[in-house]
Formats: structure tokens, sequence, C-alpha cells
């Protein structure tokens, strides 16, 4: 074990605050793009769990939600003959407002309550009448139809495909005032909470999923000329991206094919990409470093002023001082390691805390590698800065 890792372990306790500063830093950032990326995961989750291997959007798209991702009406043949498609389906969805509907006894009682506040001076209100904006996605009430998420059963789909029937995630049941069951006005329609979904938070706006049935008998179904995004699905998932290739050959520009992944990519770079959102990262970054290379530096070099006569009796036995600074860089690489496994810990705590709230997030890997590798160059600059101390490391001082 080498001189610097064996310090660390053994006297864990005057480097803690520097680990602590790390981890810190760390959740600061990964908290808030766990939450934008969750955000954006939480419009596009009826897609990703879907059974399309692909997805074909307007030619000037470059995420779900940026530019123009609808489509002429007849591209949906031209992508059928490809000989590997089987299913083509568009993406048709609609927004409106959503109320609850309370029974007697319920109306009654909130009537009671809201008179009751209003006799404490607290105010009134409308009772238990909830009334959202909500947005509508649909699905084609078909089992194993593309565009029906993986993990809906058999019974889900048969409740969506009953007319007005419509399926609620359970974390926005409490917001709308609603259970499975209820009646409800969509738009000043009645529908049906026919079915609640799990693993489908949305904080921004609840959503409602209807078949297409459902939503053509609302009268806001797309039957235009134009229509939106595709969803496809071909006979062996593994050719996606050489399906996804083969297909934009053949639209020559009217269109883009994308894999289902490459746009679940493309939809987490647009939320980042946003200018608000880039501001508020890039400010989250900027105090994460200041708060730990001012942190970490002066625990590190505090716990070397600790060991200075450690490194006079080491220079006393001949070790060079470059070998001493490499100890030092390696003892803050370490500290570094430790910093990313507690930022690690602490993030997936905070994960857990989120999911229960109905908060989704979401940590693209490869922004987890850009935070990790940010928490080690923190520790490393500390202990760079560090440095300077080791010249009190004087042989002479052991003599005192």
């Amino acid at each position: 074990m080498s001189l610097a890792l064996a310090t660390l372990l053994y006297e864990w306790r005057r480097y803690m605050a520097a680990v602590v500063a790390l981890a810190f830093s760390g959740l600061l950032v990964l908290a808030q793009v766990g939450i934008f990326v969750g955000i954006g995961k939480g419009f596009t989750a009826q897609i990703d769990r879907a059974r399309a291997d692909i997805m074909v959007l307007g030619p000037g798209a470059k995420a779900l939600f940026g530019g123009p991702s609808g489509l002429p009406r007849r591209m949906i043949p031209l992508v059928y003959t490809h000989p590997e498609v089987l299913q083509v389906a568009p993406l048709d969805g609609s927004g409106g407002r959503f109320q609850n509907i309370q029974s007697p006894e319920e109306q009654a009682k909130a009537d009671a309550r809201a008179k009751q506040a209003g006799k404490g001076g607290k105010g009134g209100g409308g009772g238990g009448r909830k009334s959202e904006f909500v947005n509508v996605t649909v699905i084609d009430a078909i089992p194993g139809f593309v565009t029906v998420p993986t993990d809906y059963t058999l019974s889900m789909v048969e409740a969506l495909r009953q007319p007005y029937s419509v399926a609620v995630d359970q974390t926005a049941l409490k917001r709308l005032g609603v259970k499975k069951g209820d009646k409800a006005l969509y738009n000043g329609k009645t529908i049906t909470i026919g079915v609640v979904t799990h693993g489908y938070p949305n904080i921004i706006q609840p959503t409602l999923v209807m078949s297409r049935d459902t939503l053509r008998m609302l009268g806001e179904a797309d039957t235009g000329q134009r229509v939106g995004p595709l969803m496809v699905q071909i006979r062996d998932p593994a050719r996606a991206e050489i399906v996804a290739a083969q297909l934009n050959k053949k639209g020559d520009g009217k269109f883009r094919a994308w894999t289902r992944q490459e746009l679940a990519d493309a939809n987490s770079g647009a939320m980042l990409d946003d200018q608000i959102i880039g501001i508020i990262l890039g400010f989250s970054a900027f105090l994460g470093l200041l708060i730990g290379v001012v942190i970490t530096w002066q625990t590190l070099r505090g716990a070397i002023m600790a060991n200075i006569k450690e490194f006079a009796s080491l220079r006393a036995l001949g070790v060079s001082m470059g070998d001493l600074r490499n100890i030092v860089m390696e003892l803050s690489f370490w500290v570094g390691i430790v910093g990313v496994i507690a930022s690690a810990a602490l993030t997936w705590l905070v994960s857990l805390a989120a999911t229960a709230g109905g908060v989704p997030m979401s940590f693209p890997p490869m922004l987890v590698a850009v935070v990790a590798v940010f928490l080690i160059v923190i520790a490393m600059v500390s202990g760079f800065l560090s440095l300077g101390v080791l010249k009190n490391s004087q042989p002479a001082d052991l003599l005192r």
C-alpha cells in the first residue's frame, strides 16, 4: 500500500471535510442535471417505453421537441415500403382543461370545510374541486401495437379501449383530485379514469393517456394532411441503425429516421442545451468548483501541516522534495476518488427520495462521468495549491 493511501486510511478524520466538500459539490451539479433531464424524460416516457424501434421526424428536427417534427401524411406509405418495417403509427396528442367531478357527499363535505375555514378567518376556497391544464398522449388500444408501452398489461389496454377511458399516473391523482373509476371533465366532456399507471411522473404538467379512438370521439384527433412523428416497429430491433440509415436514404431529405436511443439522447441534450438551464448548470458548476477547491485546499493544507514532522522525517531519511510532492498529489487523487464515491452515494439517496415524492430524475452516463472527472480535478488542484506547505518540512526542525 502506498504511503499516501495509508495516510488517508489511518487519518481519515483529517480529510473528512475535503471528502464532504467534494461530495456536496458533485451533488449540487448532479441533482440539478438529474431533475432537468428527468423533466424531459417525463414528457417522453410514453415514447421511450413504446415498442417503436425507429422514430421518423421532420427533416429539420433536432429532437422530439426541437424543430418541425411533423410530417406529411403521405410519408406513412413511403416508410411502409421498407421490407423490414412491420408497423407504422403517427404520434398524436392534445391538451386541455381537466376538472374533477365530486359526488354530492364529497361536495357537501368540501362546502362544509370551506364554510368552517371562512368562519375561522382563514379564507374559503373551492373545496375539493380541482382544475388543471393537462397534456394528452395517445396509444392504439391494440395489444402489442407499436404505440403501446411495453409495461402496459392486456387489462390496461382493454380498459383504454373503452370509449372515453383514460389513464393517469399515480403521482398525478392527488393533484387532479381523482382516483381510479372516477368521472371527470376534459374540455367540458366527461371521461373516466380507467387506468392508473406507475412510473410516468411529470411534475410540470399532468398527462392523460387515451386511445386514438377516444381522442377522435373528443374531436381532437389530427385528421389533416400532416401528422406527428412516426413510430416504426421493425422485424429485428438489432438492425435499427441499419434500417434507419436505409430509410433516410429512401426519404432523400423528406424526413429523418432516428433510432429510439438516438432520439432519447438528443432529447436529453436538447433539454441541457436550453439557454436558461445552461446558465443554471454553469453557475452551479462554478459554485461547486469554488466551494470544492477552497474547502479541499484548506483541509489538505491543514492535514499536511499536522503531519509536517513526518514529512521532515522523510526528508531526513533522504526522500527528495519531488517525491514528497508526488505523495501529496497522490493523496489528493485518493481524496478525489473517495469524494466521487461519496457524491454517488448522496445522489443515489436524493434520487430515491425524489422518486418517492414523484419527482423524476435521470442521469446521463456521459454527464455523470464528466462530474466525476470534475471532482477529481478539484481535488488535484487543491493538492497542487497545498504543495507550498512542504517547504516547512525542514529536517532541522526535528531537533527543536
